[in-house]
C-alpha cells in the first residue's frame, strides 16, 4: 500500500505492507536516530515525536501516522533543514548532553532528548521530578539518569536565558561549540538528589588527562543520531557466506 509520511517537515511517499511499523518506515528512509529496543516498545529507544508528543514508533503502524507531523532526532540542531549529514550546530539539549557527560553507549540518547524537548516546549522551567517523569519511558542502563537529568535542567536554563551552557562544564571540541578547560558544577543542579563532582587538585597540570573531565569522543555523533551501531549501516552489496561440514567423510 502507498503511505504518505511527513517526517521532519518533509513529505515522503513509501510503498509498504499494511503491517509495516512506523519504526521500520522511518529507518527505511535512512533516519537511524530512532532505535529498535524491543518488540513491545517497553525500552523507549524507539521514541519519536508525533505532533510534538513522544510515542513509540515500534508500537505504531506507519499507516496510522499519515496526516501527522513526525519528528526524529535528525530534526534538531541550528540548521535542521540541511539534514543531519551536514548540520554541525547543536540544539541546547544536545549541547548539554555532550557537555555534561550524559552519554555512555548513546543508544537511548536520541529518545531521551526528544522526550525532554517535548517537556520543555510545554514547561520551560521544569522541576527535577518533572524531568524524571518525562524521560521515565526511556530505559537507560548506562547513566543511572543523574547526568541526563542534569543536562536537561541545564538546557532548560539556557533556553530561558538564565545561563550560557558554554560558560560551565566540560571542555567542548572545536567542531561543536566553544570550549572551557575547567569544570565548575552549575548552581542550577545544586538541589539534585545526587551531585557527582569532579575535583581537580591545584597541582594538576594542564596536559594531564587522569582526573580531568573530557568530552566523549563520539558524543556529538551520538546526540545527532548519526549511524554508530551495527544495525545502522546498510547491508547493500554484502555477501553472506555459510560454512558446513560433511557428516560422512566418504559419502559420494
Amino acid at each position: 500500500m502507498n503511505i504518505s509520511l511527513k517526517i521532519n517537515g518533509i513529505e515522503h511517499e513509501i510503498e509498504a505492507p499494511p503491517s509495516t511499523t512506523l519504526l521500520s518506515a522511518i529507518r527505511g528512509l535512512g533516519l537511524h536516530g530512532v532505535k529498535f529496543g524491543d518488540e513491545g516498545g517497553l525500552s523507549g529507544a524507539d521514541t519519536i515525536l508525533l505532533n510534538g508528543k513522544p510515542v513509540n514508533a515500534g508500537s505504531m503502524l506507519a499507516a496510522q501516522a499519515e496526516g501527522h507531523n513526525i519528528a526524529t532526532i535528525e530534526s534538531l540542531g541550528e540548521h535542521p533543514e540541511q539534514g543531519w549529514k551536514t548540520t554541525e550546530g547543536l540544539h541546547p539539549l544536545q549541547k548539554a548532553f555532550v557537555e555534561n557527560g550524559s552519554i555512555q553507549c548513546g543508544y537511548c540518547t536520541p529518545a531521551q532528548i526528544l522526550a525532554a524537548k517535548s517537556l520543555l516546549e510545554e514547561n520551560s522551567n521544569p522541576t527535577e521530578s518533572q524531568v524524571r517523569e518525562a524521560i521515565s519511558g526511556v530505559l537507560c542502563r548506562c547513566t543511572g539518569y543523574i547526568k541526563p537529568v542534569q543536562a536537561i535542567l541545564k538546557a532548560a536554563a539556557e533556553m530561558r536565558g538564565d545561563i550560557d551552557i558554554r560558560d560551565s562544564g566540560f571542555p567542548i571540541p572545536d567542531s561543536g561549540f566553544s570550549s572551557s578547560d575547567s569544570f565548575s558544577p552549575p548552581s542550577l543542579t545544586s538541589n539534585l538528589l545526587t551531585k557527582p563532582k569532579v575535583i581537580l587538585t591545584p597541582e594538576s597540570k594542564t596536559w594531564q588527562t587522569v582526573g580531568k573531565p573530557e568530552i566523549k569522543v563520539d558524543a556529538i555523533k551520538l546526540v545527532q543520531g548519526k549511524p554508530a551501531f551495527t544495525a545502522d549501516f546498510e547491508k547493500t552489496w554484502h555477501v553472506t557466506c555459510k560454512s558446513f561440514t560433511i557428516r560422512h567423510m566418504h559419502m559420494l
